[in-house]
């Protein structure tokens, strides 16, 4: 509980008959008994009105009067003062029930409730000691009701620690904010690491026409992206979501819970919570905090395993991914292009007389020469491609999303910028190379892994055979 809820007077509600009349007399006795300043009382005629009047109150006692006291309290409109950190106690006053003073048995309240105190009307003057009494009792069920949430909240967090796919926590996170608010609508935006996989889109309570417009819209809004993971857990009245939901044509929501993810390295998102009406007080703030730190950690769980396997698949000498990369990503990528009817080309790229290089200059200057080759071919291939050291001085490059033609010409401008670049020999100055490579497509030159990584080396040894410094396709190939 914050420092200044501590502090803040209890909302004591009469709803009722006759509840303004009442109201008065409660205030002159707890002015009486010097308790006036711990609690705020105020008469209404219905329920509704008196929960509106209280939203985003922690605490509060309602008072039912009359005949319809028992319903008062009853009422669906307490719901929010029901939920986890929230805590309510009622007090019934009317002439159809018994005090608790006859030995009459209450009615049974709901589990984790206050008991209903009861007062026949005609004890109306009791009402200002039963209020403190109450008081006393809300205020234990209140740290109590608070220490459950925030055990509950650290149980609902638990999952959070055994998921490693950053793709996966991002909603997860969604759903718990939604679920230990007791909210209805909300949406986490990240951009899941290993990169590139572009920003990913989660929202929950939208149906599926909004939800598809508003994800379509968020991801092209690239300005979103630097904003996400910056800031701290707070209400915002105004952000990016309030524009693109007003760009897909829903009404503003209003403030909105804003939430930034992060890891420890490049993982980063945001979840908003829609306050649907509702203020969101301290206590929903301390359980989206606990929420963020927690799956924060697991962000940079994920994180740290993506990071150790990564580097399994990372050659030592050149910093590129290795073979065994490779080979698990060329079925991957074969299986994308399939479904998407997509050309995946391939180019298996191997130094002319790179043992020369060995013996003339020895191999602490070949292992410079194949670390700065493999930093040429990474400026002259795109970020969405993969480069990898098959093995010695031969590399491969998966060009996605690419046609023959085209794989050709870029194996041509490779060939060109190594042919072209004088590499360091260290105290013997510089050394020209050149390469051979060759070329080939799936599913024109192979439909799986084998035949066509076979194809692309098959018309890398046609260029050798050629004369070298030469690009072959595997079309060539009888």
């Amino acid at each position: 509980m914050s420092q200044s809820e501590h502090h803040a007077p209890i909302p004591v509600l009469l709803v009722g008959e006759g509840a303004d009349a009442i109201a008065s007399t409660l205030v002159a006795g707890l002015q009486a008994g010097d308790q006036g300043h711990r609690f705020s009382c105020a008469p209404f005629p219905t329920p509704e009105a008196a929960a509106d009047a209280s939203r985003g109150a922690p605490y509060l006692i309602v008072v039912g009067l009359g005949r319809a006291a028992d319903a008062t309290l009853e009422h669906g409109v307490w719901g929010e003062w029901r939920r986890p950190g929230a805590a309510m106690a009622r007090i019934a006053m009317s002439d159809d029930v018994a005090s608790a003073d006859t030995g009459a048995t209450p009615p049974p309240s709901r589990e984790g409730e206050l008991d209903t105190y009861r007062l026949p009307m005609e004890q109306g003057d009791a009402l200002p000691m039963a209020t403190i009494v109450v008081a006393q009792l809300l205020e234990t069920e209140r740290s109590r009701a608070e220490l459950h949430a925030q055990l509950e909240t650290e149980r609902a967090c638990e999952p959070l620690a055994q998921c490693l796919d950053p793709g996966k926590i991002y909603p997860m996170a969604l759903e718990l904010l939604l679920e230990r608010l007791g909210c209805r609508r909300g949406i986490a935006f990240f951009s899941p690491s290993p990169a590139p996989k572009g920003a990913g889109v989660a929202a929950r309570g939208f149906d599926d026409d909004t939800r598809d417009r508003l994800s379509r819209f968020l991801i092209e809004e690239k300005s979103l992206e630097s904003t996400m993971g910056r800031g701290e857990v707070g209400v915002v009245p105004w952000g990016p979501l309030n524009h693109a939901l007003g760009q897909v044509g829903l009404e503003s929501p209003g403030a909105l819970l804003s939430v930034p993810l992060r890891g420890d390295d490049q993982e980063a998102g945001h979840v908003w919570v829609l306050s649907e009406g509702r203020r969101f007080d301290d206590r929903d703030l301390d359980a989206a905090r606990r929420i963020a730190r927690r799956v924060s950690a697991a962000l940079a769980t994920a994180e740290r395993y993506h990071h150790a396997k990564e580097r399994a698949f990372i050659d030592d000498v050149t910093g590129v991914y290795n073979a065994r990369y490779l080979l698990a990503t060329v079925d991957n990528e074969i299986q994308r292009a399939e479904r998407y009817g997509n050309p995946l080309s391939v180019l298996f790229i191997d130094l002319d007389r790179f043992k020369l290089v060995n013996d003339e200059y020895g191999h602490l200057i070949g292992s410079d020469t194949l670390r700065a080759l493999a930093k040429l071919l990474s400026d002259c291939v795109r970020q969405v491609d993969t480069l990898a050291r098959y093995g010695g001085d031969e590399f491969t490059v998966l060009l996605v999303d690419t046609p023959h033609e085209i794989a050709i010409k870029v194996a041509e401008r490779i060939r060109a910028a190594v042919e072209n670049h004088l590499f360091e020999a260290g105290a013997a100055g510089t050394l020209r190379l050149t390469i051979s490579t060759g070329v080939a497509t799936c599913p024109d030159h192979g439909e799986t892994r084998e035949p066509l990584l076979d194809a692309a080396d098959k018309a890398m040894y046609r260029a050798k055979s050629e004369g070298r410094n030469k690009v072959a396709s595997a079309s060539e190939l009888d």
